[in-house]
């Protein structure tokens, strides 16, 4: 389809880039006026290296040549799109706000027209419309929002308007602010990068990194000038997103920016990356200083173009602080444990099992210490503190939760939750530990389904509100190891579907109220999830299918943005799936069929036990 739309010729030629050599792109035939509808796509997906600049309308163009060189430049690298905007009269020109965000399509836009106004007066002006499939918004900033499929429809008008030369040459006058991309040219131009914030209400001590995914630039971006690696540290500096930001905070005192006239930030030879800041940062303490490199280091460590091993900002009168890449795990999320690639599973005699130190999904299980390992009750779904000290799990039955030591023999105890629900599905789901160390459970009980908190996995349970349910029941959940995040599968209407809450916690000790608010899609592409967990500090690897398709194993970004690289080796019957914050650690799956296998990075799925169920990671 790509190769048909190209047949028709181009009223843009494209100057493309690749590598050392120079390409030019050019239209082989004449721009039909009247005909069917056509879609623009300027470029084919998925090489990031190929660059594009856009040419200005030639003399006389016609409308449908003017539309169609304005959608074409749009996917271009045109600096500051300044030629973009020659598609434009003066006014428009001027006004026009390629920065106010991105709309994607399914596929690039198709323009249907044209509506001539006028006759009378030689067709003074004209209009085409915009049409395609909006799968996903990208605000202005940056921040990523996939869509349930809808329909896009904007509207293009075009006038005569007199030149420089003082000829009379079409161009649009009437144009939305920002850019309209389809997802191949959006993957071409843009790139996924998290920044970093503190989790909001928390000591340095208790401090912990959250991940806010944003989209930058690839290269250079056309607005800023900047390299990939300056545009991501000044979407840091502007702040959170808008949807985290009442859970984090930033170290960076309000106003903070780079250095004006700073387009580029490059390492020196010894992989030290030196960021000048305006005066709002020149009066913070050191303390303070190192949390603000950590915030910079954990967000570039993701560029692969930028291998800092060291950040040291400077203010207006020279160094403030320098932070190292070793240092900054100091400010890593969640509490953790000594050994982290330790995984649990529930045997098919109900006792809790664990495989130490087993970051090759290799070792041989045990039982853990205490009575969850005895066997007393079986159980039939298991979670563990991410500090790997207590554990709560499930009884068979799906009724009862129990917190038990991992370190101390002792008695089980009574059970600090209990569903009055008749049927097992309909009572509790696995519990999640999150990175403050409270477990979260959900009651399924039809006649009072609730989501459940416990402080520090002891007390009562405190009730947790879901505003945006609408209806629908929890089924499953799993807490971000930063503790404001919480993954849900929701079924309603006979769907089961995936979404992202935000933690929002008010007050202290007894009297916090805790809530998970502005739920939205994070898989709208898969009609029902099966399962789901969290791996890494904003990704999740998800298991479900799309509409009358099969089931698939795929990666989701905690926005809902995708990558063709997010399919994993198909695996069948998966029930359950597990995955750790080191993504060098396997991916577990429980399968009807096979058991509990394991994938490893670059291999395939192998079977690591025949018997049992519920593997999971601390967490």
């Amino acid at each position: 389809m790509d190769t048909d739309r190209r047949r028709g010729g181009r009223a843009a030629r494209l100057s493309v880039l690749l590598g050392c050599g120079v390409m030019v792109l050019a239209g082989c035939g004449a721009m039909p006026v009247t005909g069917d509808v056509k879609a623009v796509d300027a470029s084919q997906p998925g090489d990031s290296q190929v660059q594009v600049y856009a040419v200005p309308p030639r003399e006389g163009a016609t409308p449908i040549e003017v539309v169609d060189g304005f959608l074409e430049s749009m996917t271009s690298d045109d600096p500051d799109f300044e030629t973009t905007r020659k598609y434009l009269t003066a006014q428009a020109g001027r006004s026009w706000q390629p920065g106010e965000g991105t709309t994607v399509l399914a596929k690039a836009p198709n323009r249907n027209g044209p509506t001539i106004h006028d006759k009378a007066r030689g067709a003074a002006e004209t209009t085409y419309t915009l049409t395609g499939e909006q799968v996903a918004a990208v605000d202005a900033q940056s921040s990523y929002r996939p869509l349930a499929p809808s329909e896009y429809s904007q509207m293009l008008h075009l006038v005569r308007e007199k030149g420089t030369d003082g000829k009379q040459e079409w161009r649009i006058d009437i144009v939305p602010d920002g850019l309209v991309l389809g997802q191949s040219d959006f993957k071409r131009l843009y790139r996924p990068v998290n920044k970093y914030y503190f989790a909001a209400g928390r000591t340095d001590d208790e401090a912990a990194l959250v991940a806010d995914p944003v989209y930058v630039r690839n290269r250079t971006d056309p607005v800023t000038r900047m390299d990939t690696a300056t545009q991501t540290v000044r979407t840091l500096l502007e702040g959170p997103s808008n949807w985290l930001r009442p859970v984090v905070d930033s170290r960076f005192p309000a106003g903070t920016a780079l250095k004006s006239g700073v387009t580029s930030l490059t390492t020196d030879d010894q992989n030290v990356l030196k960021v000048p800041l305006n005066k709002k940062a020149d009066k913070v303490g050191p303390d303070v200083c190192r949390m603000m490199a950590a915030q910079v280091l954990f967000t570039l460590r993701d560029l692969t173009s930028a291998r800092v091993g060291q950040v040291e900002l400077q203010g207006q009168q020279g160094p403030l602080c320098s932070l190292g890449a070793d240092e900054a795990e100091d400010f890593s999320s969640g509490k953790g444990s000594d050994e982290p690639d330790s995984q649990y599973f529930v045997d098919d005699k109900g006792r809790v099992q664990r495989i130490p130190g087993s970051s090759r999904g290799s070792g041989d299980p045990e039982p853990v210490t205490g009575p969850l390992g005895s066997g007393t009750v079986a159980m039939s779904a298991v979670g563990v503190a991410r500090d790997e000290e207590l554990a709560a799990a499930v009884s068979e039955n799906q009724q009862h939760l129990y917190v038990s030591s991992l370190t101390e023999e002792g008695e089980l105890a009574a059970p600090v939750v209990t569903s009055s629900a008749k049927k097992a599905a309909d009572r509790l789901s696995e519990p999640s530990w999150d990175g403050k160390g409270d477990l979260w459970v959900a009651d399924r009980d039809p006649s009072d389904p609730r989501l459940l908190r416990l402080v520090d996995g002891a007390g009562a349970p405190q009730e947790v509100s879901v505003p945006g349910l609408s209806g629908g029941r929890i089924e499953a959940l799993r807490m971000s190891s930063d503790g404001v995040r919480i993954a849900l599968r929701v079924s309603r209407d006979g769907h089961t579907t995936l979404l992202i809450g935000r933690v929002e916690r008010h007050g202290s000790g007894g009297t916090e109220q805790v809530s998970v608010e502005d739920l939205r899609q994070a898989a709208p592409q898969l009609a029902d999830v099966t399962a789901v967990s969290w791996s890494g500090r904003s990704r999740l690897v998800v298991v479900g299918k799309e509409e009358g398709g099969v089931q698939q194993v795929r990666y989701v970004q905690a926005d809902g943005s995708t990558s063709s690289s997010g399919v994993l080796p198909g695996v069948n019957q998966v029930t359950a799936v597990a995955a750790a914050d080191d993504d060098q650690l396997p991916l577990m799956a429980d399968t009807e069929s096979d058991g509990i296998v394991k994938l490893s990075p670059g291999d395939n799925w192998q079977t690591v036990l025949k018997e049992g169920s519920s593997l999971v990671y601390p967490g």
